[in-house]
């Protein structure tokens, strides 16, 4: 299944007077599903089930890919940024598996909710 998105990296920059803040980028990418899961949880706190996906999507990696490994926060998929939780290098190819729903900054507008 093929699995087009865009995938966001989060740096800090020093912004001047000793000001540092996350700086954040997002890029289009497209590659391949490799493993699609999911599982819904709650807890006694709330009363909304949280969706977790251990996709996999394994995509070619680039120069600004390579440079830029250690930045990747997240991952849209299906209309909804999630979190990477881990990057496996079998180079040419990165093979990225996601999880919960990312909460952080993001580059742009904020996708549709799951």
């Amino acid at each position: 299944m093929k699995w087009y998105g865009k995938i966001g990296f989060v740096e800090t920059a020093d912004q001047g007077n000793g000001i540092w803040q996350p700086q954040i980028t997002e890029k289009e990418y497209s590659g391949e599903l490799r493993r699609i899961s999911s599982k819904w949880s709650s807890n006694s706190t709330s009363t909304n089930y949280n969706v977790n996906i251990s996709n996999q999507i394994s995509i070619l990696s680039d120069p600004y890919l390579e440079k830029s490994l250690h930045a990747i926060r997240y991952i849209e998929f299906m209309g909804a940024f999630y979190d990477v939780t881990d990057i496996e290098v079998q180079y040419p190819r990165l093979n990225i598996s996601i999880g919960g729903v990312y909460n952080g900054e993001t580059a742009g507008p904020e996708p549709e909710t799951p």
